[in-house]
């Protein structure tokens, strides 16, 4: 009897460890400083990028996403904060408004669908003409994300110094 109640137990005991979602790398940082700014033009920050040589990088998230806020926190704000990445962040269920690439006034949402984005997170990388210079990076891991995240960076980096 005591064997069955031990097995009927265990899976309730084990649920909140699997459904914890990522691990937190950093601590947050105070809710008055944006991680990541959300654009207000599309065509404005893409123009301020390729004039630093960079690439537009676009992170769609999904607000309460956890793997969003592990890609937000671990990889994107710091590498805008450490090597001037430009990186703007689009939400997939926002109804903010912004212009995109050809001065257009549309919501988040309209964006997002615009582009085909289906998950979150996803980043999209930007060059010139609006067009994307490396492949979106899909959904996040803690294995090799950092890897294949930078090996896209140097993709679009290299498309837009041509």
């Amino acid at each position: 009897m005591k064997r069955r109640t031990l097995l009927s137990v265990l899976p309730m005991a084990l649920a909140p460890l699997a459904m914890a979602g990522p691990p937190a790398a950093r601590p947050a940082r105070p809710a008055e400083l944006p991680l990541l700014p959300a654009p207000r033009s599309l065509a404005v920050d893409l123009a301020a990028a390729l004039a630093l040589g960079q690439p537009l990088v676009v992170m769609v998230s999904l607000h309460g996403c956890p793997w969003c806020k592990l890609v937000r926190e671990s990889y994107l704000a710091p590498l805008r904060r450490e090597q001037q990445l430009p990186v703007v962040q689009v939400d997939m269920g926002s109804q903010e408004r912004l212009q995109d690439f050809a001065g257009v006034l549309r919501t988040h949402g309209e964006m997002v669908r615009a582009w085909q984005v289906r998950s979150a997170p996803t980043l999209l990388f930007f060059g010139r003409e609006a067009r994307e210079v490396a492949p979106r990076l899909v959904g996040a891991s803690t294995d090799f994300y950092g890897a294949y995240l930078e090996q896209r960076i140097e993709q679009a980096r290299r498309a837009v110094a041509g």
